[in-house]
């Protein structure tokens, strides 16, 4: 009977993780070689590797040399999502290769180890904990491979060739040396367990597959600035991120990785925000990616179709509208912050702004040039019906506050971009019909009522609602969707209002959590990363590119080893915080490098 190996204690951040995906989920591999995150069938579904937000017990799968620690390196392949960690040992190099091909039928997870030099022996350890890490399956031999089921979820595990595999402690255990030039691949592949095994995948020919469908898609790439590995690994992490069989764009792969450490800010972001979709737009016209561009302004438009008073701020992969929010009890969470949460209740909030970003989209999408859709005038025409009379209502504002409504500034800047977008779209196409007159009508009063309401004069900026002496980021944004011009000394006042009060170490935190009636939570959270990036916009719209350059160089710098990014950094302790990688934050460099160094407009 082997006995197990206990690993050096590892005790991973956030940062240190890497991530794989097949374009319908995603996982996470740490350092030291073990996955410990990934949900399947779909970003969304339940984990069956989950000691992100636990311990081994919870599920992982580690593949490492025995008894080693964390990697010596690590690196994607140029172009691709295909991660290599290697370690040196005493006694040789070994290479161990993740990926996750685009999938036919099933999902299937690829690991393939690699001798580089001398013979390293090896050891596997996989723990199969379906329902995040609450359901430890029945495991059996199968036609050679090893085979775990319970309830709905079966999942099927080989290696090429067959290695020596035991089962102890309910863990699947192998071990094996490789030497230079040898090879051992595992396959891990789920079906549905009333299901037939999927067909098998060949690991070499799904390596080759997956390496030349990304080196050929980030071949359209426009981009060719500075920073382009940057804007490339941020353009491949957001394909990523992708749902290829609906064009949704998930926020991040991961749920309730937290905001504080310790605390309770710990959120579901598995689901699609309608907040990122016309920087997403934008972005991807931008570098180049009309195909994406169009899937995701479809995905849109399915989405919010119905009744505008309906309209909801996030919506599931393929525009699910019920995302009911519950707690996962036995999940002691990412260093110890609790509760873990599955779903997401901000779905039922009322954000104003989102009518905002919708038209904003469709009407980007229509100037540039995507291919029209017969319905989509109709869709902004009723959501312009709604917003006439609904945009004087408070709402919960643009980052999902659970301390009640209020009359945010930001809310009612982008239900002028709403009423702004929609005059100027039938100004140029009169043959569309609508409510001219009343649109123009609505566009001066929310502009006049924001000006006098949500701006203080003593301070000279706009504050984060009205009668407020609080700021928030997103004002930073005023300048970018044309409310008010960048030389306007009511714009200068409000970038440098939010760049001093919620700037920390340079970088920007979305709001002041000290009041905490504002969001309803107690404890702090870090500086939000897509909000550093809007200021360095908003400073180069000001006409301080060299100092907008310098803060993008220092985000740029905040990237971990493979390049990725959490949705907020802490200065202090030097560490991501949030929900990882966040597509916000991505979208936010490539933006923001589009607009400090691009020479092509969208489209």
């Amino acid at each position: 009977m082997h006995k197990s190996v206990e690993s050096p204690a590892f005790s991973a951040s956030i940062e240190d993780y890497a991530l794989i995906g097949d374009q319908q989920s995603a996982a996470l591999v740490a350092r030291d070689g073990s996955i410990d995150w990934l949900c399947l069938p779909r970003f969304d579904s339940p984990a069956c590797f989950a000691a992100l937000l636990g311990d081994e017990h919870n599920g992982k799968w580690r593949i490492a040399p025995k008894g080693a620690g964390p990697c010596t390196r690590r690196a994607y392949r140029t172009d691709s999502l295909v991660l290599d960690s290697e370690w040196d040992t005493p006694e040789g190099t070994l290479r161990v290769t993740d990926l996750m091909p685009q999938r036919d039928s099933a999902p299937d997870l690829v690991r393939i180890v690699e001798g580089l030099r001398g013979r390293v022996t090896v050891r596997s350890a996989i723990r199969l904990r379906f329902d995040y890490g609450s359901i430890v399956p029945w495991m059996r031999r199968a036609e050679g491979h090893r085979v775990a089921v319970a309830g709905p979820d079966a999942v099927w595990l080989r290696s090429e060739p067959a290695v020596h595999t035991w089962g102890e402690d309910f863990c699947t255990h192998s071990e094996f040396t490789v030497g230079e030039g040898e090879k051992v691949a595992f396959v891990l592949t789920w079906h549905p367990s009333h299901q037939p095994r999927p067909p098998l995948v060949d690991p070499y020919e799904s390596l080759h597959g997956s390496l030349a469908q990304w080196r050929e898609w980030v071949s359209q790439c426009r981009y060719d600035g500075p920073f382009r590995d940057a804007v490339v690994r941020s353009l491949i992490t957001l394909k990523a991120l992708t749902y290829a069989p609906t064009g949704g764009i998930v926020a991040a792969p991961t749920t309730s990785l937290p905001e504080q450490l310790g605390g309770i800010r710990n959120w579901d972001y598995r689901y699609c925000w309608l907040r990122d979709s016309t920087l997403t737009l934008d972005a991807l016209l931008s570098a180049g990616y009309h195909e994406e561009a169009a899937d995701w302004r479809d995905w849109l438009l399915r989405a919010v179709a119905g009744d505008p008073a309906d309209l909801q701020i996030m919506y599931g992969l393929s525009g699910e509208r019920r995302l009911p929010e519950f707690e996962l009890p036995w999940l002691p969470g990412f260093g110890d912050s609790v509760p873990v949460r599955i779903g997401n209740d901000a779905a039922k909030q009322l954000q104003l702004d989102v009518y905002g970003e919708v038209i904003d989209s469709l009407s980007l999408a229509r100037c540039s040039g995507l291919p029209a859709k017969p319905h989509m005038w109709q869709v902004q025409r009723a959501l312009m019906d709604f917003l006439c009379s609904a945009w004087r209502q408070p709402d919960e504002g643009l980052w999902e506050v659970r301390g009640g409504r209020r009359h945010f500034v930001y809310s009612k800047v982008m239900a002028w971009v709403a009423a702004d977008r929609a005059v100027r779209t039938l100004e140029n196409e009169p043959q569309l019909g609508g409510d001219l007159a009343g649109w123009r009508a609505m566009r001066d009063e929310v502009h006049r009522e924001v000006c006098e309401r949500g701006y203080d004069a003593e301070r000279n900026t706009f504050t984060q609602f009205y009668g407020s002496r609080g700021l928030d980021a997103s004002l930073l944004l005023i300048p970018r969707v044309g409310f008010l011009p960048p030389d306007d000394p009511r714009v200068i006042g409000t970038v440098d209002a939010v760049r001093e009060e919620l700037g920390r170490d340079g970088f920007v935190r979305r709001y002041s959590t000290d009041v905490a009636e504002v969001d309803g939570l107690p404890g702090d959270e870090g500086t939000f990363l897509v909000c550093s990036f809007w200021l360095a916009d908003a400073l180069h719209r000001l006409g301080r590119t060299e100092e907008a350059r310098a803060l993008f160089e220092r985000l740029v710098g905040l990237c971990n080893d493979v390049g990725l990014l959490a949705e907020e950094y802490d200065p202090a302790s030097d560490r991501f915080l949030g929900n990882y990688p966040q597509a916000f934050s991505h979208l936010g460099l490539v933006s923001t490098a589009l607009a400090l160094f691009g020479d092509q407009e969208a489209g």
